[in-house]
């Protein structure tokens, strides 16, 4: 089934209107087969973040700023459909980056509406890239597959999916158990962007094994390797991501096209005039490993850190308390303050813990008074009601042991 896009562009300057882009909700794409059917497409979630939202981690805040020296940041070229197959064609990439009309609209949404988002984006991955890219060359896999974060999460190490995904990558409680990361009450380690990124590399190198085709992967890390096999089967075999496009979830239709769409504005997006935010990198950071529980509120005000730092470079710990009693856990820190940390550590751990750490762990009962309760009118009448049928239960059962017991008598007698 062939399906046609339905949008129209222009190939001159285009001038971004940001007000019509925050009044406009449209978060789908409507497309239609060569029999005039209708079909949906669904953005991914990411793509629907609010960029103040994104601007409001402890992060972005204190590391990343506009840059004042961009110039027509909100005139948008846009190019004929040659050049951008030509710019994607020189991608240094292993996956497939083809042009259609499809991807043609999520380019258009990364470089008009998103625009602001991509700026963002662009600054923050310079925090978070190295890391996918590292995870990704433990495993030997593709390392444009460090754009996935893009569509996954914005680059919002606390992103959480309207289904409950979590982290950067995206995951849910189960895969990110089965691939080694903690979630309890305390911790989450989704959220920690080295843990996650491990993990994510190993998903990604699993489902390889099992689909062999990258765009299959990456369409099964958004909606699970049983719908790609549903897909496959109901598309009598296809494996070419494009020909069981059709039998999709909504949002995994536009899934790759929007991954394509992300390698290609993280790319050229100084063809769109999107400057990328500003950026000082924060300091160096290093772990110590805690094996008592402390609060980060005790670490800040003993070491003399700034909470909302110790938050931003500790995302997996849910309540800013480290349960290290259970297991000695990391604590990142600035390089500068480890030292510090460990000579104060005893000073840590005492400090206000009855007030930040205040769980019991021994309780006495009170037994110094006579146990004392009142059975209710209902449940007085329900007992004598069950004391009743009881004993009536009881007469019948000894009225029928004694007439057995007469007849055995009297054929002793005989």
């Amino acid at each position: 089934m062939m399906l046609v896009l339905l949008f129209t562009t222009t190939n001159a300057m285009a001038q971004v209107n940001t007000e019509d882009d925050e009044t406009n909700d449209e978060d789908e794409i409507t497309v239609t087969d060569q029999a005039g059917r209708e079909e949906v497409i669904e953005f991914p979630e990411a793509m629907t973040y609010d960029l103040d939202s994104l601007l409001n981690l402890y992060m972005s805040k204190t590391y990343l700023s506009e840059d004042s020296d961009c110039n027509m940041r909100n005139v948008n070229p846009t190019y004929t459909k040659e050049e951008y197959i030509n710019r994607l064609s020189r991608l240094p990439t292993v996956m497939e980056m083809v042009y259609n009309e499809v991807v043609q609209k999520f380019i258009d949404r990364y470089s008009g509406r998103l625009r602001h988002s991509i700026s963002y984006m662009l600054g923050a991955s310079n925090f978070y890239i190295p890391i996918f890219e590292e995870a990704l060359e433990v495993y030997q896999l593709p390392l444009e597959l460090k754009y996935l974060p893009v569509i996954e999460s914005a680059l919002n190490p606390k992103a959480v999916s309207r289904v409950g995904a979590t982290g950067l990558w995206q995951f849910m409680i189960g895969t990110g158990k089965q691939y080694g990361l903690q979630v309890n009450s305390h911790v989450d380690e989704r959220r920690d962007p080295v843990k996650s990124s491990y993990a994510a590399a190993r998903y990604l190198r699993d489902l390889y094994k099992v689909f062999g085709d990258w765009n299959l992967v990456i369409a099964a890390y958004n909606c699970g390797p049983e719908n790609i096999t549903k897909a496959i089967h109901r598309a009598k075999g296809e494996k070419d991501y494009w020909r069981i496009y059709p039998y999709l979830p909504k949002e995994t239709r536009g899934y790759v096209p929007a991954f394509i769409a992300a390698n290609y504005i993280m790319t050229y997006y100084s063809q769109h005039n999107i400057c990328p935010m500003t950026t000082r990198l924060p300091a160096k950071t290093d772990t110590v490993m805690v094996s008592r529980n402390v609060h980060l509120e005790q670490v800040a005000e003993v070491v003399g850190i700034n909470i909302d730092l110790l938050r931003s470079l500790n995302p997996m710990y849910r309540r800013d308390v480290i349960p290290g009693a259970s297991e000695p856990l990391p604590l990142r820190l600035p390089l500068t303050e480890v030292s510090k940390f460990i000579d104060m550590e005893d000073s840590v751990y005492t400090y206000k813990v009855d007030e930040l750490l205040s769980k019991r762990s021994e309780v006495e009962v009170r037994d110094d008074v006579p146990t004392y309760y009142k059975k209710s009118k209902r449940s007085y009448k329900k007992s004598k009601r069950s004391y009743k049928k009881r004993r009536t239960s009881y007469r019948k059962r000894s009225k029928s042991t004694r007439r057995r017991s007469s007849a055995r008598r009297s054929r002793r007698r005989r």
